[in-house]
């Protein structure tokens, strides 16, 4: 007797998508648990905020404090904090992922595209709120008083944190556009003149000529009155004018970074 060999259909087994929140939380999960191991990225963020802090207070305090009328401890805190969140993003992380073609192996598979960006971005807003309060406390220690108290400082915090957040829309944009290491690390360069032509060591008023004018459409000279507001007054109207505006700059600059972030994510996912 001759053994026929019995064909049977073969089942292909194809992996399903999990879902929005669940590709979300992936992205965000592998991002935070790759913080420490890459010190170098994250401590210079802490150390050279603190720094100038000190050093501004005591090279400028006397001299600028007493010109303004202002207590230059209060005034610089919110400076010192946005250095802190500016700039620090797993954008350098994702060039390395689109180098060694883990990005591309990503792109192949269920997970939903928009989780690829917001999983990292979601990654930044904890590290950069985590990276402000350090920063929080060196100014609490060095005789800094909120007026609006905790909820003040909590409400510090936060907005301090979702502007970090948007600013990182312009690495992640030039990470996904060029995938080059060189351009990422070059893009902090952007921060520069966003925060020295505002009001960084002066007050608006104690500007002059094309600074002024500059300052005045200088998103960033609203998002410091507003920290500012939380730091030297009580709860009141002027208070929440200036936190308001400073929300209205943040959201107007994350519009446009963010939709460069999204753009140049449809771009490199489109690629062949």
């Amino acid at each position: 007797m001759t053994d026929v060999a019995v064909s049977r259909p073969t089942t292909r087994v194809q992996a399903r998508p999990a879902g929005f929140v669940v590709d979300l939380f992936s992205v965000a999960q592998r991002a935070v648990r790759q913080i420490p191991r890459e010190p170098a990225s994250v401590i210079p963020a802490l150390i050279v905020p603190i720094f100038f802090y000190v050093l501004n207070i005591g090279a400028l305090s006397k001299v600028t404090g007493a010109a303004a009328h202002i207590d230059f401890k209060s005034f610089e805190l919110p400076v010192a904090v946005v250095f802190a969140v500016t700039g620090v993003s797993r954008a350098s992380a994702l060039v390395t992922d689109i180098q060694n073609g883990y990005f591309d192996r990503l792109t192949i598979t269920p997970v939903r595209r928009l989780p690829l960006l917001l999983g990292l971005m979601m990654a930044d807003l904890a590290l950069v709120m985590a990276l402000a309060v350090p920063v929080l406390l060196v100014g609490l220690g060095l005789g800094v008083h909120f007026r609006t108290g905790v909820p003040g400082m909590a409400l510090f915090v936060v907005l301090s944190g979702i502007w970090g957040l948007v600013f990182t829309g312009l690495p992640y944009a030039i990470a996904l556009k060029t995938g080059n290491p060189g351009a990422v690390n070059a893009s902090f360069v952007l921060f520069f003149p966003i925060t020295f032509l505002s009001t960084t060591f002066v007050p608006k008023a104690a500007l002059e000529g094309w600074l002024r004018t500059v300052a005045t459409y200088n998103p960033m000279t609203y998002i410091l009155a507003g920290l500012r507001a939380l730091v030297s007054q009580s709860w009141s109207v002027p208070t929440f004018t200036a936190v308001g505006d400073a929300v209205l700059a943040v959201g107007a600059f994350g519009l446009v970074s963010i939709s460069l972030a999204l753009l140049a994510l449809r771009g490199r996912v489109r690629r062949p």
